[in-house]
């Protein structure tokens, strides 16, 4: 018996009866050979660690732009947070924390740079429409590896998919994913918010924190806690009504006051004009795309298509950079 094997075992033995077992998983479109130490799900968390676009993540906009501090989230912090939140609440009902894992960290891989601003902007003009949740999946089956994708699971690119609030994934596990999304974004909005001034502590109207708690750390514990002892012993995860309500106000909250609030969003409307711009340039200049996004056009895929996934796989750091080479004067110089 392989080690591989033994840890499917461990997992018919242990696990939840709710639980999405690594050896029942529904497999890949592609087959390919087990690994003999690594389950499933396991194998599909570690491709999405070592991915391409995982690691843009740490140059992409979670809500501030280009914020000057060093503790404002990213989207590669807001993902570890969401994997963090995910597996304690999975851990804890006993179901697959691999699967968690993996949903976790793909959940947001095909984000655009300047977060949701640059997600509205390449949805005016791509004539598919731009879906971030979309996009990641996009990632894994097709864009990673040189045109391969990254070949997971279907329980893991559910998750990926369905992880919004509109989302209705097919697992347990993809179902905590959902909600520890929007549990880490709340929360630590809220603390990035009142770091830069945008929000103060004493603002956060007092209903919601009679319930869900008065600190950060609170108004984490509550929630965590709240799904775990709603959801043990049942084939759903759940929330009580006062606590579902009362983080469902507070979002309501954070979109008028935080994520709508013209001085956190001042500079959206340029990051929108220079994602709109990158995008008009490179449709009108597909040549100039790189060879990766050449060959997929040459494998048949639609060119509108390719300088959308181009432009959204962009971090921001690149992006600002691509856009002052193609539109801004450069110093003369003699060589």
């Amino acid at each position: 018996m392989t080690i591989r094997e033994k840890q499917e075992e461990w997992e018919k033995q242990y696990l939840s009866p709710f639980a999405s077992l690594s050896a029942d998983s529904l497999g890949r479109d592609r087959e390919e050979p087990q690994c003999d130490i690594r389950p499933v799900y396991q194998r599909d968390r570690d491709r999405i660690l070592h991915s391409k676009a995982f690691r843009r993540l740490k140059d992409k906009t979670q809500v501030f732009l280009s914020p000057l501090g060093d503790h404002y989230r990213t989207r590669l912090t807001h993902t570890l947070e969401v994997s963090q939140n995910a597996r304690t609440i999975a851990k804890a009902l006993r179901l697959n924390e691999d699967l968690v894992e993996a949903i976790a960290l793909g959940h947001d891989l095909g984000h655009t740079p300047f977060g949701h601003c640059g997600e509205q902007a390449l949805n005016s003009v791509c004539s598919r429409g731009f879906r971030h949740n979309e996009q990641s999946v996009r990632i894994v089956e097709r864009l990673e590896k040189g045109g391969r994708g990254l070949n997971l699971t279907k329980e893991v690119r559910d998750g990926i998919r369905n992880h919004q609030t509109a989302g209705s994934p097919f697992t347990l596990e993809g179902r905590i994913v959902r909600l520890s999304d929007k549990i880490a974004y709340i929360n630590h909005d809220i603390d990035d918010a009142i770091r830069a001034k945008v929000l103060s502590e004493e603002e956060i109207p007092q209903q919601f924190k009679e319930v869900l708690g008065f600190t950060y750390r609170e108004r984490l514990n509550t929630l965590i806690h709240d799904i775990v002892e709603n959801s043990e012993g049942k084939n759903e995860i759940q929330m009580s009504e006062p606590v579902g309500k009362a983080m469902k106000e507070l979002r309501k909250f954070m979109f008028i006051h935080v994520y709508k609030n013209p001085g956190a969003k001042s500079e959206e409307e340029k990051a929108k004009h220079l994602v709109i711009t990158l995008y008009e340039y490179y449709r009108n200049h597909v040549k100039e795309l790189p060879e990766e996004y050449q060959q997929l056009i040459d494998k048949g895929e639609e060119e509108e298509q390719v300088v959308c996934d181009y432009v959204a796989g962009m971090s921001d750091r690149y992006a600002i950079e691509v856009f002052q080479q193609l539109y801004m004067p450069r110093q003369w110089r003699i060589v």
